[in-house]
């Protein structure tokens, strides 16, 4: 299977005020999501973002939620988004069948999240260097990628999906992504 730009929807999982600090590599998996997101902008790809429980952990991080309009985040009570009917029925909505993750917590949110939309049909690619856990929770972490995998997931890197995104060297938004990339190879 291959991610294209006009079957895919980026989805960001709890990149959350109080939370982030906590997650080992907070700052790359941040810039890393922010290529993800521009890119996505630049294919005018839909993206909604979620929120846990954002009284207690806080808003989207600033630096992102000005990428999304109100109507693209969800607040949300359950570990797993996909177990909010309202939220599945926003990413039929958007017709399209490959949802790309990236966010936090990768053995929590984003593994139940991803596993309750493979369940339902779709095409699930979790963003291996644009998801993350908490220091203590680093073997969890791999342990959540490996299941992924295992239960029909795709995992993939940032710069593996801006390429495939892009499909092509002559296509006019080339020049812009690959800034991206260059932006985030040091990471």
């Amino acid at each position: 299977m291959r991610v294209t730009h006009d079957n895919a929807l980026l989805l960001v999982v709890d990149i959350q005020a109080k939370l982030a600090p906590h997650i080992l590599g907070h700052e790359a998996l941040i810039r890393r999501t922010e290529a993800l997101l521009a890119t996505a902008d630049l294919f005018s790809m839909p993206k909604l973002a979620t929120e846990h429980c954002p009284h207690q952990i806080g808003p989207l991080i600033e630096t992102l939620r000005h990428r999304f309009a109100a109507s693209e985040i969800f607040e949300k009570t359950n570990f797993g988004a996909a177990d909010h009917p309202e939220f599945f029925e926003r990413v039929r909505g958007t017709g399209r069948q490959q949802i790309v993750i990236a966010g936090m917590e990768a053995h929590v949110c984003v593994m139940q999240t991803a596993l309750g939309l493979r369940a339902q049909g779709f095409e699930v690619i979790v963003v291996a260097d644009a998801v993350g856990s908490r220091a203590p929770a680093q073997a969890d972490r791999e342990h959540a990628l490996q299941r992924l995998a295992q239960d029909g997931c795709t995992v993939a890197g940032t710069e593996t999906l801006l390429f495939e995104w892009t499909g092509s060297g002559v296509d006019a938004r080339f020049r812009d992504v690959l800034a991206l990339i260059k932006d985030i190879a040091s990471l």
